[in-house]
């Protein structure tokens, strides 16, 4: 049996545990980095901290590699006539593609969208007056062609000085994650970002990253660890639960990543572990390799070639080594005269995975049944990941988004 078919054959249902709702926090601790932090490497086994120890407890050279996406207020509810609400829910650019061109364009803009309720929209466009920035305008959504569950979605106001993402500032709302079971409240807004999001695009946050504060992140340049950033834009996919029997049947959503020629150079010359800030930074820094992969046999390969697909870890033969792949990267930027390397990743990472970048993650902790908690069995291994998740529902962690985290060392 192939490693494909090996890792295609796990079943899902042994990657179960039991974790009640009253486990699940609906909302984060007033001061973030005062949480717990669970700490586990396969030769010192599992301690207990708090999250403020991070900066202390990561090893002397560490780079700290962290998503920069900032979640955007994605749900907008429309009111017909018939006194029924349509709830649409914007996923990922259609016209124009670009994040940062749709969110400063003016006028119309279409998006592929989630549609509640769409059952009472049977024809013609919906509409509501709205108020942006003092300034009162007509907001309009028309439904175009249906793909999968989605739908696309052409929006159009009447503000030709008003951008998309003044109105989704103004009317939208945060679209917490549906497990916690509640409405989205006012405090979301600020408890829903990381402290150093600044790139619009994510419809969910990297939650990993709300533990930290200025004061961690000072910490830690007081130490001497190095920081970097990248984007991954967070799709609504990643709350999709594993419905088949085997891994094998779940297809993964694809996701816009983007990562700066400097963060490259700085991986090819790291001296140090380099720990990825939460499974979306994981997810980014790991597809990395396999475009390095194509771009060995394929220097010149286009957008697609280099899209990382979801089985590409364990049907690719990897020839050459990490550093390899990384300068492969730089020097195709280099041939483009480009800065940033921007792509999309599908990537599963489940057991059988080899992690070629990453040497450590920080994370949460995930849900029963996840591709998220199949990432973190991956790494610290298939016998270690449920004495991990026992000892935190023994000791009073808390769970999922706003809950505690984990460090995770090689």
């Amino acid at each position: 049996m192939t490693l494909k078919e090996k890792v295609q054959n796990l079943k899902i249902t042994d990657y179960n545990y039991p974790l009640p709702d009253e486990r699940i926090a609906k909302h984060p601790l007033h001061e973030r980095e005062q949480c717990k932090l669970l700490e586990f490497t396969p030769a010192q086994g599992m301690s207990e901290h708090r999250f403020y120890e991070v900066p202390a407890l990561l090893p002397q050279g560490t780079m700290l590699v962290y998503n920069n996406t900032r979640v955007i207020n994605a749900r907008l509810r429309f009111r017909k006539d018939t006194g029924s609400t349509i709830e649409i829910f914007c996923l990922e650019p259609v016209l124009p593609r670009d994040y940062e061109q749709i969110f400063q364009t003016t006028g119309a803009c279409t998006w592929l969208c989630l549609v509640g309720n769409s059952k009472r929209w049977k024809q013609g466009a919906l509409s509501q007056v709205v108020e942006v920035d003092g300034r009162k305008l007509t907001l309009t959504a028309t439904r175009g062609e249906r793909r999968g569950n989605s739908w696309e979605i052409a929006f159009a106001w009447d503000g030709d000085q008003v951008t998309f993402a003044s109105l989704l500032d103004a009317i939208g709302e945060i679209p917490i994650p549906p497990y916690l079971n509640r409405k989205t409240e006012q405090s979301d807004a600020t408890d829903y970002q990381t402290v150093y999001s600044h790139i619009d695009g994510s419809v969910a946050a990297p939650t990993a990253g709300l533990h930290f504060t200025s004061e961690v992140l000072a910490e830690c340049d007081r130490r001497g660890i190095a920081r970097r950033e990248l984007t991954l834009h967070v799709g609504a996919g990643t709350f999709q639960p594993v419905k088949s029997e085997n891994i094998g049947g779940h297809e993964m959503h694809y996701e816009f990543i983007s990562v700066q020629r400097s963060l490259l150079v700085d991986l090819i010359n790291a001296q140090g572990p380099v720990v990825a800030v939460g499974t979306t930074s994981v997810r980014t820094l790991e597809s990395l390799y396999y475009i390095g992969q194509v771009l060995e046999t394929h220097p010149d390969a286009d957008e697609d070639q280099l899209t990382v697909t979801q089985w590409m870890p364990y049907d690719t033969p990897c020839t050459i080594s990490t550093q390899k792949a990384l300068r492969n990267i730089v020097d195709y930027l280099d041939r483009h005269h480009a800065e940033c390397y921007m792509g999309s990743t599908q990537l599963m990472i489940a057991p059988g995975f080899k992690y070629r970048i990453i040497d450590g993650m920080i994370t949460n902790f995930h849900q029963p049944q996840s591709t998220l908690l199949l990432l973190v069995s991956a790494f610290v291994g298939n016998d270690n990941w449920r004495p991990i998740y026992d000892y935190a529902l023994g000791h009073g962690f808390r769970f999922l988004s706003y809950g505690d985290a984990c460090l995770f060392l090689k």
